[in-house]
């Protein structure tokens, strides 16, 4: 399923990718996602449309952190799940430490249904606790399993597990709790049954056993998906709002009650253009129809139905009420937008998408690549929502923010294998701000005399200190007509222009407050270009006398860490100026918010994962501008001049 060039060249998943099989009688729609974190979006909207999930273990690392975020996305999205503990065939493979694991870390429930024969070299295949028998692989291909009863010396540990087993059925499944109760034994298939129940329900979590390197335990496990996750008629009916009466409707999963489905992603085909990903969850669909997209509320045709096999296309003719394919001619629809049949519209629940925290500013290694770079942006745009593309008019940067530096990294050998775009990143720089500190009155004059007509503008303005967030406001208090009101307008245009930029750094001065007082003006000379420039000398003037100062952009943090790196994390925010407002608790992890200037917080993805080993995680948005420390402001100043005189020569 990794085809992608990237992907194999890291040995990892880095977009989720669909395909379609078939296991006894049963079709399944399978969607293979990404682990890691930098690529938790595609994770995100997987879960969004799928019935079910396995979250797959590895026996030598145990749970690992990537395994923790998807689990919390999975508990969002409340999915039914299975935990398959792989690669039993590996030196160091702990089955028993990785289930203890998933019950410490994850907060789970798990439910034992296989236990391993041998581990390591010596792995030959599991036992089956609801038939009490050992599935034994004789070839190597792992393809001719051999039933046999238990040996001797598993005996105890199957009966010890055996019973486990049947108490935690017995808590989550009230008809095994009736029969355990009495001492009534249950046959194999209705324990099945309680089974599939619980974990419809969520309340247990089945664990298997395998190495799927070998082909070991892989039918057990597909025979275990047919038994225990729901299909498309277990979930109940998907809930949305009808668009003209916005009223809750429900749509039942059937093909024969009206079309409607979810756009779930986009990607860009060498060959068709837009291929849109959706997932049917009622009606049914036939290719060269059109759909209604709700969100829009446009028509659009589709061309051709496809279903995919990671990259390669299958054309069908029709969809039906829990597919999922791709359709090519969808022009308009954007990820987590519905369509449907027009004549009877509903508008699903849409996806919610994690802000970026990691930016890097880029440019083109050549002029000639400037349009390239904004067409590859836009594309890359719109395929992954959790990328971002911003212009920062007062750096002329293009920053693309995206989940990590691994994400950012992608995005960048993208651009250049697939569009042909060569770029170079750096640094993005943190947007400053400047501004006064107390109140001042200062007079801005602007006389010229050179034969003829000259230019005459004379303002006087009081200046103060604004509200944080309140910007440059420009009050005019001028009364019995000492500078004509026509010229008024020219005064503040002056003034809006100065506070581009600011007399320390030529940063842009905020929060400032400017009242025009008093002036005069020549019959003659004076003209709305003299009072313009008379009232950016004035505003220069007074941000001069008025104890400027710059601030920074603070960010509202959060910080999520399992509670033994807490000493860390908390040391390392203390280093970056950061102070924090609260410390929580949530579910089995430590929740850290303060407040954090942003100039300290780039690279700090990086830092958090290593300080948690990889466990951690953090989000990070815009709350306010602050003063910034007077040595660290005068390092800024500093490092500012040394640029400006390096621009210069």
């Amino acid at each position: 399923m990794d085809w992608m060039v990237q992907e194999q060249e890291r040995g990892i998943t880095i977009t989720s990718a669909a395909t379609t099989c078939f296991w006894r009688d049963h079709r399944f729609n399978l969607i293979d996602t990404p682990g890691h974190v930098d690529f938790t979006v595609e994770v995100e909207r997987s879960l969004k449309v799928l019935d079910g999930c396995i979250v797959i273990f590895d026996a030598v690392a145990g749970v690992e952190p990537q395994s923790e975020t998807v689990w919390r996305q999975a508990d969002r999205y409340h999915v039914p799940r299975m935990a398959y503990i792989n690669k039993m065939d590996r030196v160091g493979a702990d089955f028993f430490m990785t289930v203890g694991q998933i019950q410490e870390r994850l907060g789970a429930a798990p439910v034992l249904l296989q236990l391993p024969i041998g581990s390591e070299s010596k792995f030959q295949g599991p036992v089956d606790l609801l038939n009490e028998q050992m599935l034994i692989y004789t070839d190597e291909k792992g393809l001719e399993i051999e039933a046999r009863p238990v040996s001797e010396e598993m005996k105890p540990l199957v009966h010890e597990w055996r019973v486990k087993m049947l108490e935690r059925l017995a808590e989550a499944d009230e008809v095994v709790m009736e029969h355990y109760a009495h001492d009534k034994l249950l046959a194999p298939e209705e324990l099945k049954a309680a089974i599939r129940r619980a974990t419809i329900a969520g309340r247990i979590v089945p664990v298997l056993c395998g190495a799927s390197f070998r082909n070991k335990g892989v039918q057990p496990l597909l025979d275990a998906v047919c038994d225990y996750l729901p299909s498309p008629l277990d979930i109940p009916p998907m809930k949305g709002i009808n668009p003209e009466t916005r009223e809750e409707e429900t749509r039942e999963t059937s093909p024969k009650v009206p079309f409607c489905a979810l756009a779930f992603k986009i990607m860009s085909d060498p060959f068709v253009g837009k291929l849109t990903f959706f997932r049917v969850y009622s009606g049914v669909f036939r290719s060269g129809s059109y759909v209604y997209n709700v969100n829009r509320e446009q028509q659009e045709r589709i061309g051709k139905l496809v279903q995919m096999h990671a990259n390669k296309q299958e054309i069908v003719q029709e969809v039906s009420a829990g597919d999922i394919a791709a359709a090519v001619g969808l022009k308009e629809t954007k990820t987590g937008e519905t369509i449907c049949d027009k004549e009877h519209p509903i508008l699903l629940e849409s996806m919610i998408f994690p802000e970026p925290v990691v930016s890097l500013a880029i440019e083109v290694e050549t002029k000639m690549d400037q349009e390239k770079l904004s067409l590859a942006l836009k594309r890359l745009e719109e395929e992954d929502p959790s990328f971002r593309v911003t212009y920062n008019t007062e750096t002329a940067q293009t920053i693309i923010a995206g989940m990590g530096e691994l994400h950012l990294e992608i995005i960048v050998d993208r651009m250049k294998r697939e569009f042909k775009v060569g770029t170079k990143v750096g640094p993005p720089q943190v947007a400053y701000k400047e501004t006064l500190t107390k109140k001042i009155e200062a007079v801005g004059k602007f006389i010229q005399q050179s034969g003829g007509r000259g230019q005459y503008g004379h303002v006087v303005l009081e200046m103060e200190p604004g509200e944080r967030g309140s910007g440059v406001q420009f009050v005019n208090r001028i009364v019995g007509g000492s500078i004509p009101r026509e010229y008024i307008p020219a005064v503040k245009d002056g003034v809006l222009e100065a506070a581009r930029g600011g007399v320390l750094a030529g940063y842009p001065v905020i929060d400032a407050v400017v009242t025009l007082v008093d002036g005069s003006y020549h019959e003659v000379d004076s003209s709305e270009m003299a009072f313009k420039l008379s009232g950016s000398i004035g505003f220069k003037e007074g941000i001069r006398h008025g104890g400027p100062v710059l601030l920074e952009p603070i960010m509202k943090l959060e910080v999520v860490v399992p509670e033994e790196y807490m000493g860390e994390v908390i040391g390392d925010l203390n280093s970056r100026r950061c102070r924090i407002s609260e410390m929580g608790q949530r579910a089995n992890v430590k929740v850290i918010r303060g407040e954090v200037p942003l100039g300290e917080m780039f690279g700090y993805a990086t830092v958090v994962r290593s300080l948690t080993q990889g466990r951690g995680s953090f989000t990070m948005e815009p709350l306010m501008y602050a003063q910034v420390p007077t040595q660290i402001a005068e390092k800024l100043l500093k490092g500012r001049e040394a640029l400006q005189a390096r621009a210069g020569r």
